[in-house]
């Protein structure tokens, strides 16, 4: 393979001139959001009563029935790009780390696979070489707005890592993605607002008008995974009607996000995450939302994740999960869904065979609109704790995870197969941010099997015991958890925190 230059002069320059327009904005953006503990962004009654619809879908984004997802790495690319799939995300953000080395050699991967020519040798000896006529679409998930890149700075400030990403991904691959019959696709993670949507879409136009490609070229699909987004996402697809294609529904980090929002409300508690599944009305509302307004606009509705990871070793296990993996896409086909991601190439031909069936052939089901808009009060009706508390498993496996998780991120590792899942920082963000919230309550709940409150006294206690159970974890993981669940200031992004304490 040949060797890349990541940041040629005539790139290098546009991302100055990226800095010099967006620095700013961006800034605002970021304190903007902070009303979002105040109040949710408001609907905006004349863009819901108008009759407009995205700009048409190209054909290469009109079926999505599985997309798999993972980390831009060699293996990885090249195993998921040959898995089946209708779409691979490449994920720079939830699955990697802000590490240099892990960004540079995702955009390198990526340089290769966008032209069919990546090649890995494992340390094994073993060679993979991408089919260059592979099938598969790929898509390449940039990091959010609250991530910078501290290794492109512009009069001592960093530019955001959002920007750098795309017009980095963009400017080496939109010619050869187009080439082979597909485009530059993109998901946009972590938008909270309208306003955030129309940066994108300004962005995106720089983008187009930089590389001489027409309006329109570079379209992205749009991650619904935090609680104030849901509550635009109308306004979010109208802000951006020219770029976008489609809503996802991310579950993890949608509810680590209301968790965020109300922060400040002490007396809000949300039950152990094992308990808040899709069958909540809370979280039914918002799937059903996510397809009503995807539909009615013409942009496709991508339904959440299947993150189990077979075990060949372990049929009884694989049989019961993948029944349940079953179940859940039958709920989400039901309810509108066009497609659903995948964490492992095992599953891709289980989803497959849903969507095809229950689509009956059809690429996606967008003339499926659920009869009338849902009051977004249903969004907000969440259940309580109860009088039951918290388990003991449900506080001990999130204390687990996300140690075992912070261990392999501080390494550079993204994503991480614990126990039987392949889990990512959305994980680790709603088990830390349940920790923190059952520990600041006004009234901490009880713990179910003693009836004690949950006290940092048990936190440590159940950390002392992970150590035992899991040597490898370490003791940065420790010191960062604790800094994550002890502050009495809720820490927004572990990511970025982290990035600016541990990653050198």
């Amino acid at each position: 393979m040949q060797e890349v230059e990541l940041l040629p002069s005539p790139l290098h320059s546009f991302l100055k001139a990226l800095h010099k327009k967006f620095y700013v904005r961006w800034r605002e953006l970021l304190k903007l959001r902070r009303r979002h503990f105040i109040g949710l962004p408001e609907p905006v009654a004349a863009i819901r009563s108008s009759e407009w619809r995205i700009r048409d879908l190209p054909p290469a984004l009109t079926k999505r029935h599985v997309e798999i997802t993972g980390p831009a790495e060699p293996k990885i690319i090249i195993n998921a790009l040959h898995s089946g799939a209708d779409v691979f995300m490449a994920d720079l953000e939830d699955a990697a780390t802000p590490h240099w080395e892990v960004q540079k050699r995702g955009q390198i991967a990526l340089y290769h696979a966008a032209r069919g020519q990546l090649r890995y040798v494992s340390p094994e000896g073993k060679t993979y070489t991408l089919d260059p006529a592979y099938q598969t679409l790929l898509l390449m998930r940039p990091r959010g707005l609250h991530l910078v890149e501290r290794n492109f700075s512009v009069g001592g400030h960093p530019l955001p890592a959002s920007l750098f990403d795309t017009a980095v991904y963009l400017f080496h691959n939109a010619e050869p993605l187009l080439k082979r019959g597909a485009g530059p696709y993109l998901y946009i993670p972590k938008l909270e607002s309208a306003a955030e949507a129309r940066f994108w879409e300004d962005f995106l136009t720089a983008c187009e008008e930089f590389l001489g490609l027409p309006l329109g070229t570079v379209r992205v699909t749009v991650l619904i995974e935090t609680f104030p987004a849901a509550f635009q996402m109308e306004e979010i697809l109208f802000e951006l009607r020219e770029h976008i294609a489609g809503l996802n529904a991310g579950r993890w980090d949608y509810l680590f996000s209301i968790i965020k929002t109300y922060q400040r409300k002490r007396d809000f508690i949300l039950p152990e995450r094992e308990r808040l599944t899709m069958e909540q009305p809370f979280m039914r509302a918002y799937a059903q939302e996510v397809v009503r307004v995807a539909h009615r606009r013409g942009a496709l509705a991508i339904g959440g994740m299947s993150a189990f990871i077979p075990d060949r070793k372990n049929p009884d296990l694989n049989a019961r999960a993948i029944q349940q993996v079953k179940s859940d896409k039958a709920r989400e086909i039901s309810q509108g869904f066009d497609g659903a991601w995948v964490a492992h190439p095992d599953l891709v031909p289980v989803v497959k065979s849903l969507f095809t069936e229950g689509l009956q052939g059809k690429p996606n089901q967008m003339e499926k609109l659920p009869a009338t808009p849902l009051p977004l009060e249903e969004l907000r009706t969440f259940p309580s704790v109860g009088e039951e508390g918290i388990s003991l498993s449900g506080i001990r496996r999130n204390i687990e995870v996300a140690l075992l998780y912070l261990t392999t991120w501080l390494q550079g590792q993204g994503a991480v197969a614990l126990f039987n899942l392949m889990e990512d920082t959305a994980t680790a963000e709603i088990a830390r941010a349940q920790l923190w919230q059952w520990l600041h309550a006004e009234q901490s709940p009880k713990v179910a099997e003693t009836g004690t409150p949950v006290s940092l006294a048990l936190y440590e206690q159940l950390i002392s015991e992970a150590l035992q159970e899991f040597p490898q974890i370490s003791p940065a993981a420790v010191r960062l958890l604790r800094e994550l669940v002890y502050s009495p200031r809720f820490i927004p992004f572990l990511t970025s925190y982290a990035y600016q304490r541990y990653v050198r």
